[in-house]
């Protein structure tokens, strides 16, 4: 089979929340409610248990990109529809300690909620901040990628909702190319802080979500540099040793003093 990838762009989105009610009707996800969240229109807030899509909403100044036409408007919505990332090298299931976390021969990182112990360390192994813990039902939760959809050739939810197809999926490599030919076209448009989000100079090996974007990654809750927690574990482990060393050669003195 194919590697699987989604491609979101930031710069065609435009905020309805289809993908996070597709995503939510056809996975079964509960709802979030209807809360003000003070943050713009967005009542989801951010990625959880119960949001697998999020659709963010952002205002920026209009010095980072073209005005629209025949506007004063010193302000430029955007909006994006966030997602698991579906890393390369994923830190959740690194930790996990069940084997509750997969790797899909779609190349996709999956959760098997009948395996899952609920210790919660792929919460705090994720670099992205994705992965969440229901504690009503003990597990944890995360994008699936429509694992079902995919293999019976359907596309997954989220993407066959998008009406602008601002979420596009398919094969990795052809996704990688023509979010590098879309940053390009928006540059030639006057975008000069268009970008492909793809961290594949880290740790986490690149991503099987990727995004296109305008400005930095930070505006949008993505790490510049993620990094997988365990690839600390050898300096920690370093550190570790050499205190213990220093501790017992100060109880050796202590004794020859």
């Amino acid at each position: 089979m194919t590697v699987s990838a989604f491609l979101t762009d930031a710069t065609l989105c435009i905020g309805c929340k289809a993908c996070e009610v597709a995503c939510k009707e056809w996975n079964h996800v509960p709802a979030d409610g209807f809360n003000f969240t003070g943050n713009s229109y967005d009542n989801t807030n951010a990625l959880g248990a119960s949001t697998w899509r999020h659709v963010m909403f952002l205002e920026q100044p209009t010095t980072l990109g073209p005005q629209i036409a025949g506007t004063e408007d010193p302000f430029r919505w955007l909006f994006l529809s966030d997602v698991c990332k579906h890393c390369g090298n994923a830190g959740c299931l690194e930790a996990c300690p069940t084997g509750a976390i997969i790797r899909t021969e779609l190349e996709t990182v999956y959760v098997q909620p009948d395996v899952c112990n609920g210790c919660g360390y792929c919460v705090v192994s994720c670099p992205f901040g994705v992965v969440d813990k229901n504690h009503d039902v003990g597990t944890a939760f995360k994008c699936t990628f429509c694992y079902d959809r995919q293999l019976e050739g359907l596309k997954p939810a989220c993407a066959k909702a998008c009406p602008t197809e601002s979420i596009r999926f398919g094969e990795l490599e052809e996704l990688r190319a023509h979010g590098r030919l879309r940053v390009q076209e928006l540059q030639r448009r006057g975008y000069k802080d268009a970008q492909v989000y793809n961290p594949q100079e880290t740790s986490v090996a690149g991503v099987h979500a990727m995004f296109v974007i305008l400005g930095e990654p930070e505006a949008y809750n993505l790490p510049p540099a993620p990094e997988v927690p365990i690839v600390h574990m050898k300096s920690a482990w370093t550190t570790a040793l050499l205190s213990a060393l220093v501790a017992v050669m100060v109880v050796c003195l202590a004794f020859v003093l």
